[in-house]
């Protein structure tokens, strides 16, 4: 399968998910020619995702399942679609976060609602081809990741393993008719289909105590398989890319211990049957939120003198793995960044040596983690351009405070068990950089240090660059040889989502969204400060091309001034009790942590709402603004309500003096 080159028709533009593009009129010598070409205005809202080009036409997606096509040459929109996620949704999780990403194939549009819809649409047109819905019980989950299009089927993954034990799955439908096809199991259960069976064998001997209670009830499960999918059709294997565990604290969700397959996994499996082939875990006995649901690229290395087909992954576990993608043997594995929970990977056996104590379970007191659970590598797309055969890694590094939720401490999610405190002051923390990696010999070639703590996504191309975007607002081009930065472009709101590159009329074109997307564990942290954006801040489609006439309006933005409160009495019990509310119902994901708003939704230090108590319950607790993208709190009672809002007027009250400090030698000032 080869993509056309004048094309970008998926999350990495081929099924080896590189992010590469091979065309090359910009390039080192032409770059610093590059100007804006035209632009889109977006709504508020998410917009952290990687847009599309097929058919001369630009798609993006944004907000709630929301899909635009625009024509490539003049950004002029041709249809939209709106996924009605905000209308229908039931819960708080299928609310908080954005769609990432959709797929194209065959002259469709395919995309996966928030809430769980999975749904062609004619990419002339817009219209609906087939619709589906894809969850087959009423467990907490989400979709925000793209889909994917192997083989002649849509591959789809969900979230939510972080609250809730729901069994985690990859579902493929017919890409013509949206009848599934297969339905890959991540975690074991009582439903085992034929082709279940042998994955089924491997995954409950990892479980030794089992995965239910004695009441039949669901203990422990997750392995959510959100984002990661890639694909070789010559072996014809599909790579699914699996997530975190639930309850974090594995005593609890496996008393008896064990490696928990496939928590925090690479999983092959057949591509037309979805039958397990190999399996390949990063994390055994997965506790600290230790995905592997970061990209996955697929190459062919020259290593020790012959040609290897690999698959090349950096997780949230801080190694960078490259692996054989037909047997799944260990090829190497190395730090990419600051690791305190394991020492090194055995080559003998795969497995990570773990360091003394690392296993917090029925441990007194907290201790620092590295990497955190944001991760030295989230979501943000890594690229490997065969032109230089280097890899590139967004790389994040960041600590947290962790230990046992189990000994009276205040777990920042349900049911997790675990006391968390991924915003702790810790000694270099809160850095982030683009490293450019030789992962045929695990080198580190070169590395640039970024804004704050979360990189954009990557994408490289034929003309020997690198694209990246930035938190400050900066869209960048480097040398992909070197790093040395060769052109830049100021935005006005952050970039996280992966750029991309195509060609159109003869022309080659580079379009990226701006915004930022969920706040609670990226851009919203404290780290990032100096960074922050209001909510509404101006978002657009930007798009590049060599001698371009296009340019933004000017944009002043708003000076922020808390409401005037002056019946606030302070009441610490209360505050705190709000502010357990604030972290265990979900809030920071949309509104940052501390209720620092990340620019994904407004910051609640200075809504008007926060004093008026009438007001304040009809949006929060009653679904107010729902249609905006705020979810009903039904779950609150009136006392949680009002101990939720003192809270947001005590953050107020310290809002200017904060607002202050980050301008004067805040974290992010380095």
């Amino acid at each position: 399968m080869i993509a056309n080159p004048d094309e970008w028709p998926s999350w990495g533009r081929t099924p080896g998910e590189t992010h590469y593009s091979p065309l090359d009129e910009i390039n080192t010598d032409t770059v610093g020619n590059l100007k804006l070409a035209w632009h889109t205005d977006l709504e508020p809202g998410f917009t952290a995702s990687t847009p599309l080009m097929a058919e001369g036409k630009v798609f993006v997606t944004s907000g709630h399942s929301h899909i635009r096509a625009l024509d490539a040459v003049t950004g002029k929109q041709l249809w939209e679609y709106d996924g009605g996620t905000r209308e229908r949704a039931t819960s708080t999780l299928q609310m908080s976060w954005g769609n990432k990403g959709i797929a194209y194939d065959a002259g469709h549009v395919f995309l996966v609602t928030t809430d769980g819809y999975v749904i062609s649409l004619d990419a002339k047109t817009g219209k609906e081809a087939w619709k589906t819905y894809d969850y087959p019980d009423q467990a907490p989950r989400n979709s925000n990741g793209a889909p994917r299009v192997f083989g002649g089927k849509v591959i789809v993954g969900f979230g939510g393993a972080d609250i809730s034990p729901a069994r985690g799955f990859v579902s493929a439908y017919d890409e013509k008719s949206g009848k599934l096809a297969w339905r890959f199991y991540t975690t074991p259960g009582d439903e085992v289909s034929p082709v279940n069976q042998k994955a089924e064998a491997v995954m409950r001997k990892t479980w030794p105590s089992g995965w239910k209670n004695p009441d039949g009830t669901r203990r422990g499960g997750g392995g959510t398989a959100w984002n990661a999918f890639s694909y070789d059709p010559e072996l014809n294997m599909i790579y699914l890319g699996i997530g975190n565990g639930f309850p974090y604290n594995q005593n609890l969700r496996s008393p008896g211990g064990g490696d928990n397959l496939f928590l925090a996994s690479i999983v092959a499996v057949d591509a037309n049957t979805g039958e397990y082939k190999w399996h390949y875990q990063v994390c055994p006995g997965e506790q600290w939120d230790c995905t592997a649901t970061t990209d996955m690229s697929l190459a062919t290395l020259k290593i020790d003198g012959k040609d290897r087909k690999v698959l090349m992954q950096a997780p949230k576990n801080g190694f960078l793995y490259v692996i054989d993608r037909a047997s799944g043997k260990l090829i190497s594995a190395d730090k990419i960044a600051k690791v305190t929970w394991a020492d090194h990977i055995d080559m003998k056996t795969g497995r990570p040596v773990e360091n003394p104590g690392i296993r917090y379970a029925g441990k007194p007191g907290m201790f620092e983690l590295w990497p955190g659970p944001t991760g030295a590598h989230s979501w943000m797309p890594q690229a490997y351009s065969p032109q230089t055969g280097l890899l590139y890694i967004p790389v994040i590094e960041k600590g947290a405070l962790i230990g046992d939720g189990q000994k009276g401490g205040a777990e920042i999610s349900r049911g997790m068990g675990v006391t968390l405190n991924p915003e702790a002051g810790l000694k270099n923390d809160s850095r982030s950089f683009l490293k450019a990696f030789d992962p045929a010999t695990q080198k580190e070639i070169w590395k640039v240090e970024l804004p704050g703590d979360w990189p954009g996504g990557v994408m490289a191309s034929g003309g020997g660059l690198v694209f990246e975007g930035q938190i400050d607002g900066q869209f960048v081009a480097r040398d992909a040889k070197t790093g040395k930065q060769l052109w830049s472009f100021k935005a006005q709101s952050p970039i996280v989502g992966a750029p991309i590159t195509y060609r159109a009329g003869g022309k080659q074109y580079v379009t990226v969204l701006s915004g930022n997307g969920g706040t609670g564990g990226g851009i919203g942290s404290p780290g990032n400060a100096a960074y922050r954006t209001d909510y509404r801040a101006p978002r657009h489609v930007l798009t590049f091309a060599i001698g371009g006439s296009d340019s933004l309006p000017a944009y002043q933005p708003p000076k922020l001034v808390p409401p005037a409160d002056p019946d606030f009495k302070p009441d610490t019990n209360k505050i705190m009790a709000g502010g357990m509310a604030f972290a265990t119902n979900g809030c920071m994901v949309c509104h940052g942590w501390n209720a620092v708003g990340g620019g994904a939704a407004p910051d609640l230090r200075y809504s008007p709402a926060i004093v008026d108590p009438q007001t304040f319950k009809m949006i929060v607790q009653q679904g107010g603004l729902k249609l905006n993208g705020m979810p009903p709190f039904r779950q609150l009672s009136d006392q949680d309500l009002e101990a939720l809002r003192l809270y947001l007027r005590a953050r107020a009250k310290a809002a200017p003096g904060e607002a202050q400090a980050a301008q004067h030698g805040g974290p992010s000032s380095r």
